[in-house]
């Protein structure tokens, strides 16, 4: 009996340095994966029987920097059951009657937007008529006149917004959340001046899909003045992603202007790069200027991603609609303070995205 009693006290002492042990050693794992997880972002953990506590830890290849996620914490609805909670929404109209799943026959997959002013209805309704049914039309209107439009039977079933002498980087930055058009395969951000003739949005899209471009733009036809070469139609070619420019222009054949780049006028986005894109405009920089220049920074490779479509085709008209509704001063003609406003907006944006870069590296090596 003593020696049974003096067994079951002996054995106390070891369980309990083995559970203090055990206990130890969980402890320093569950250290090791926080530090760890924080360095190299892990992408899982399984657990199995292996080892008590944890088996396998899986670190990806990339041990990069993470990239700043977007996505917050804290949306505002922590109070909400999550079965109620509704984080995106859309642009299709809705009835006054009836049922509400009822409403909505089809759903249009594509979104076209145009900034337009009255006088310029005629090149607006021809251009609206390459877009099909698939296609949501959302006018953005600089000169208050919207009822007006309702001279052409589509603008009776397009979305109308109004703010008199903004531009469409502004309406886009306030009016085109990603959450506001995520149900949208595609986002066209089209200027008002442009002839359509050749051009058909349903084959646009179908090469657009074909050579794989997130962002990209109609070629332009080149008989009329162009800024950059890349964005000049290629009469041999479906779609070109690369170009040569004026000799100094491109120090890398891989980065803008010679490559991953459109411009500003027409240019067609999809869902996931649109939703890098509106984060990368400014509430101030209302004319866009610079970010043609940046937009690589939302696709990989941006020389593989971006494009222009040869094969569909438009011609910029240039009509300085918008640029006469600045204001004469010092006897200057409207449109040259506009003018002077867009060079001065391209340089705080690259001054604002230097320092941007500065301060992410610094977080980085910190």
């Amino acid at each position: 009996m003593v020696s049974n009693s003096r067994s079951v006290v002996l054995k106390k002492p070891i369980e309990m340095v083995r559970l203090l042990a055990t206990s130890l050693f969980g402890l320093l794992i569950g250290i090791f994966i926080g530090s760890t997880s924080t360095k190299y972002g892990l992408t899982s953990i399984s657990i199995s029987s292996a080892i008590p506590f944890i088996s396998k830890v899986e670190i990806p290849a990339n041990t990069s920097a993470p990239k700043v996620s977007l996505q917050s914490c804290s949306s505002g609805a922590e109070a909400l059951p999550s079965g109620i909670v509704v984080r995106e929404t859309d642009l299709y109209q809705r009835r006054l009657w009836g049922k509400p799943d009822e409403d909505l026959p089809f759903k249009q997959k594509y979104l076209v937007t145009f900034t337009v002013g009255f006088d310029q209805r005629y090149m607006v309704d021809a251009a609206v008529s390459k877009f099909s049914k698939n296609w949501t039309i959302l006018l953005f209107h600089y000169d208050g006149r919207t009822s007006e439009w309702d001279q052409f039977d589509w603008s009776r079933q397009a979305i109308h917004i109004s703010a008199r002498k903004q531009t469409k980087w502004w309406f886009a930055k306030r009016f085109l959340h990603p959450d506001v058009v995520a149900p949208y395969d595609y986002i066209f951000i089209w200027d008002e001046d442009l002839d359509v003739e050749h051009f058909n949005a349903k084959a646009y899209l179908e090469l657009v899909e074909k050579h794989g471009l997130e962002i990209s733009q109609p070629g332009l036809e080149p008989n009329r003045g162009l800024t950059w070469q890349m964005t000049k139609r290629l009469g041999n070619s479906e779609v070109h992603k690369i170009t040569e420019e004026r000799p100094g222009w491109c120090q890398d054949p891989h980065k803008p202007p010679c490559a991953g780049f459109v411009e500003i006028m027409a240019p067609v986005f999809s869902r996931n790069s649109w939703r890098c894109v509106w984060h990368m405009i400014q509430n101030d920089l209302v004319h866009g200027w610079g970010l043609d220049f940046a937009l690589g920074r939302c696709v990989e490779p941006a020389h593989d991603k971006i494009g222009v479509v040869d094969a569909q085709w438009i011609v910029h008209k240039a009509v300085p609609s918008l640029g006469s509704q600045g204001e004469s001063l010092n006897g200057r003609a409207p449109w040259e303070g506009v003018r002077e406003r867009c060079k001065y907006e391209w340089q705080i944006f690259r001054e604002r995205m230097n320092e941007a870069d500065k301060e992410a590296m610094s977080r980085t090596s910190g």
